[in-house]
């Protein structure tokens, strides 16, 4: 049993509170959450209510399922990032598959300092490959890309679009896809990524 002064630090944090809003953001009960925590129901509804202080282990399980670290639960929801910014100085170039292959993009992520990110942003430069040789990839959710320069071929599921200069196209990027700049001219998109 926890002594008066140890549960009133506690429930500073708020705990059970965020728990509680995290399970509600991603629209998931307590039988799912307990399922995907091996946690019962029971317990995790005391812990939402405050009744219950978890473990840092059991803590961090919920955590796992939620993609955030434990920091998430110990800040002051005011002092948060809410808002992020990212210096072109600060971002990270990366090929499209660190395997040496074919490389038909380069990509910098453009919010990566952004916490309980719902979206990812990423500015990407394509290489000219010739027919054929671009790399098809999949992934949850949808996709939106929209070109900033330059003449850039998206291959997706049967399809070929050709997209220019403010051009964009949003597709559910669970289709097989693929992109390859088919002009002389460097060719840049920023692209939007959704789970």
């Amino acid at each position: 049993m926890l002594s008066e002064t140890l549960a009133k630090g506690l429930r500073s944090y708020s705990i059970g509170g965020k728990v509680h809003s995290l399970r509600l953001r991603k629209k998931m009960g307590l039988v799912e959450l307990g399922r995907h925590t091996g946690l019962s129901a029971a317990m995790l509804s005391k812990v939402e209510r405050g009744k219950l202080f978890p473990t840092l282990p059991t803590l961090l399980r919920i955590a796992l399922v939620f993609s955030v670290g434990l920091e998430y639960f110990f800040s002051d929801d005011k002092k948060r990032h809410v808002i992020s910014i990212v210096r072109r100085t600060e971002r990270k170039r990366f090929p499209e598959s660190p395997d040496g292959g074919d490389i038909s993009f380069y990509f910098e992520s453009l919010d990566f300092a952004a916490v309980e990110r719902k979206l990812n942003a990423y500015h990407a430069e394509f290489e000219p490959l010739p027919p054929g040789r671009a790399r098809l990839h999949q992934h949850a959710g949808v996709e939106f890309l929209s070109v900033l320069r330059g003449k850039l071929e998206l291959h997706i599921g049967m399809d070929n679009h050709i997209l220019e200069s403010g051009d964009s196209i949003y597709f559910d990027s669970s289709l097989p896809h693929s992109y390859r700049r088919v002009s002389q001219k460097p060719t840049t998109a920023i692209v939007v990524t959704v789970p």
